[in-house]
């Protein structure tokens, strides 16, 4: 900012000329002595210049006693797994307080490298929230699958420097970091003094401590509290997280204490278009806070103060001058209905509705990124080898899987479902290079009843899984999730039930978010009627997911996450 500029902000804030906007009678949340300060906050260029009644404004907005808070701060997420392109996410967010997001792009990296971690800053420039980004650090996630692009030290540091851009994404491959794996050790080599976030399930002991020697700074993965107390213990942030799929806040909270809560944030990591539009975003996961019993003050903490100083965002996370006026109005510190929103000082949302701005386009490149082999019915059919298999076995509520062997499963010498054990067929078909690989598997807690579900969202290689009850159904499934290039598909023998097409990289829309919506809404009323899980498609993105424990399933074939190496289906 030019000096010419900083004087006269300087000016509104000694109060000698007006302010661009005063903001009165409002309950300003101080979150750095905890008092509600009855005031009238000042507004110019953008930031809060001032806190106190004597400031007049070119432009007055009066609360009337509603609390004004700083806008909320997700400190750990993927766009991608919100099934929405920036324009479309910042439509729906905003007018829940979001005022900042920290993303990881790992999922458009892992299809397009470079390339889609360009795309995805091109299309959140210039949107009524902050698009803050980390560098996805471990693209593919392991070696023991196929990704579309591969992304390595000298590609990483290509991209550190880019606007927005803040450090290195979570680092997927601890046991590569434990044991000093040069490649991994390069990587973080070109984040040294920058954040970098971790991703270490259950790690602890003098492995952990080997970890955070080496460099990350935080965890996500935490899903008790003895794990979450070790890591802070050791240093490291903890992002309690509540999503879609992985719901670990309500079992951290406990951990938390007047020194404790420093060092902790609440995030998201993946969050659907059905919660975003039902339930909220982060206003959500603060209600949930409050009712367990955390004072609403540290609760605001850890979606404001907390991630802006674990990241460095020193404008961000309070209402005090010089600080971003990304401000929230709420009615009151339990509901947190948010009334309005402000972002760099600009009204943006009020009354649940965003105000009316244009984004940018994606790339088209990001447009054409299935590429399957020729599929046939015998692709999802394999013959029986053995008595017994291994079972990716789903735990409710839960990321991590359980490594279960049950007697195989059969019907004329090939692998077969099996009902009345809740156990489906399952594959994942490697989509970007057409190379033929495709890995089968078996599952057991999808609760599929019949017919079968296909989806190029996989995590973290996006190849295309399916998940059926027999191959016919399954080959049709896939076939529309190619034809559509990239999408969910609900299939029963060879009728299609329902589709969301998800062209950006197989992994998000470009629909206006009231037709992603509907979709969405038919594809779930498709999929309970051949499903009892209530979501099937995040429970089947993340069978493949080969970083989390304990039996995961790739391209290459299925996954032990523990010994971290490629297993036979069959049991000997």
């Amino acid at each position: 900012m030019e000096n010419r500029a900083v004087a006269d902000l300087l000016s509104q804030a000694r109060g000698e000329t007006p302010a661009d906007m005063v903001i009165k009678n409002a309950s300003v949340v101080n979150l750095f002595s905890g008092r509600i300060e009855e005031t009238s906050v000042a507004l110019g260029g953008g930031l809060v210049v001032g806190l106190g009644d004597e400031y007049e404004g070119l432009e007055t907005v009066d609360i009337a006693g509603a609390y004004l808070v700083p806008g909320f701060i997700d400190g750990h997420i993927h766009i991608e797994s919100t099934l929405l392109c920036p324009a479309q996410l910042a439509r729906v967010m905003v007018p829940h307080g979001t005022g900042a997001i920290i993303a990881d792009p790992h999922e458009i990296a892992n299809v397009m490298g470079i390339d889609g971690v360009r795309a995805m800053l091109n299309a959140s420039e210039g949107l009524p929230m902050d698009f803050l980004f980390m560098i996805p650090s471990c693209v593919p996630a392991t070696h023991l699958e196929t990704a579309g692009a591969a992304l390595d030290a000298d590609a990483l540091e290509q991209m550190a420097f880019w606007p927005r851009v803040l450090g290195l994404a979570e680092l997927m491959n601890f046991p590569g970091a434990v044991n000093g794996d040069p490649s991994v050790l390069d990587k973080l080599a070109v984040f040294k003094g920058r954040p970098i976030d971790g991703h270490a399930p259950l790690l602890k002991g003098p492995d952990l401590n080997a970890y955070v020697t080496a460099g990350p700074q935080s965890d996500h993965e935490c899903t008790n509290p003895e794990e979450a107390r070790e890591k802070l213990e050791r240093g490291l942030w903890i992002m309690m997280r509540q999503g879609t799929t992985a719901k670990d806040m309500d079992a951290l909270l406990p951990v938390l204490n007047k020194i404790t809560e420093r060092r902790c944030m609440l995030v998201s990591d993946d969050r659907h278009p059905d919660d975003l539009a039902h339930k909220g975003h982060l206003d959500h996961l603060l209600r949930r806070t409050v009712a367990a019993g955390i004072d609403p003050i540290t609760a605001l903490r850890l979606v404001t103060l907390n991630p802006a100083r674990r990241f460095g965002l020193d404008g961000l996370g309070a209402v005090a001058p010089g600080y971003r006026a990304n401000l929230v109005e709420v009615g009151d510190l339990s509901r947190f209905k948010v009334n309005r929103v402000w972002h760099h000082g600009d009204l943006v949302a009020q009354n649940g509705q965003a105000m009316e701005f244009s984004g940018p386009d994606f790339d088209q490149a990001a447009r054409d990124t299935m590429n399957l082999p020729q599929l046939g019915e015998d692709s999802f059919s394999i013959p029986v080898r053995s008595g017994k298999v291994r079972v990716i076995g789903l735990k409710e509520g839960e990321i991590l899987t359980e490594h279960r062997i049950v007697e195989t499963p059969q019907k004329d010498g090939r692998v077969a479902a099996d009902p009345a054990r809740d156990l489906a067929l399952l594959a994942v078909v490697e989509r970007h290079h057409a190379s033929g690989h495709i890995g089968h598997g078996l599952i057991q807690g999808l609760g599929l009843k019949k017919g079968a579900l296909a989806s190029s969202v996989s995590h973290d290689s996006h190849n295309l899984v399916v998940c059926g009850m027999d191959p016919r159904s399954m080959l049709t499934a896939a076939r529309a999730v190619g034809d559509m290039g990239g999408g969910l598909a609900v299939a029963s023998g060879t009728e299609m039930l329902a589709s969301l097409p998800l062209p950006l990289a197989g992994l998000m829309s470009d629909a206006p978010f009231p037709t992603v919506l509907e979709q969405l809404e038919r594809l779930d009323e498709a999929a309970a009627g051949v499903s009892r899980a209530g979501e099937p498609f995040m429970a089947l993105a993340f069978a493949a997911l080969a970083v989390i424990p304990h039996l995961r399933i790739s391209d290459q074939g299925l996954v032990d996450v523990g010994k971290f190496e490629l297993v036979d289906l069959f049991v000997e």
